[in-house]
């Protein structure tokens, strides 16, 4: 049973839709204050109606974000699918959230109507999270969820680990209902990506130092 369903099936419906009408247009105006306000000196996020600030990230963070980020980067700019790579401070506008990916990448079709002066872009092709202890909660699940929702059609999530045996690189495939599908788990090895036109992912190039 969905969420509506069980609404629906209480005597107090209307009461329940009046509440939520209230408190989310309440939500919405605290998020366009926080759009106003928000400037590039730190990541922040807007997460089911409260601010996230995030804290300073930790080298094997920064250090698997970034090598994602050339490697993406080389692969778009050297084969067919094109398109812009962001990173970090790119702020990605949901319906209800707005988030700053570690990576993200759109293709070139959807990157090709971005002005230079845009600070609000729609969701991406791929999305790519490199795991903290602050954040991992949210990378699996509201995000991993509203990712989904609006059309991310692949999604990695990064273990940096605390040794190298526990690190990993899950590759999530969107299905046909909108629901994302592990494809892989792996600390080693390859994989293929279908956003980035079939582009093999040494996951070495990714994890190791």
């Amino acid at each position: 049973m969905t969420a509506i369903e069980s609404i629906l099936q209480s005597p107090q419906a209307n009461r329940i839709a009046i509440q939520l009408t209230s408190v989310l247009a309440n939500e919405a105006a605290r998020r366009a204050t926080f759009l106003d306000e928000v400037d590039e000196s730190t990541k922040s996020e807007w997460i089911n109606g409260e601010p996230i600030v995030h804290s300073p990230v930790k080298l094997r963070h920064y250090s698997r974000s970034f090598r994602t980020l050339k490697l993406i980067d080389a692969i778009v700019q050297k084969s067919s699918p094109g398109g812009l790579v962001g990173h970090e401070k790119l702020m990605v506008h949901l319906t209800r959230n707005d988030y700053e990916p570690d990576v993200c990448y759109w293709r070139a079709e959807v990157a090709r109507t971005f002005k230079p002066d845009q600070m609000l872009f729609p969701a991406p092709d791929m999305v790519v999270e490199v795991l903290s202890e602050s954040t991992q909660a949210v990378d699996r699940g509201v995000k991993f969820e509203d990712y989904a929702a609006h059309g991310v059609r692949e999604y990695w999530i990064i273990d940096p680990g605390l040794t190298p045996n526990s690190q990993s690189v899950e590759q999530y495939l969107l299905t046909d209902a909108n629901v994302f599908e592990l494809k892989i788990k792996s600390s080693n090895g390859s994989f293929v990506s279908p956003v980035l036109g079939g582009a093999p992912i040494d996951i070495a190039a990714i994890l190791n130092d």
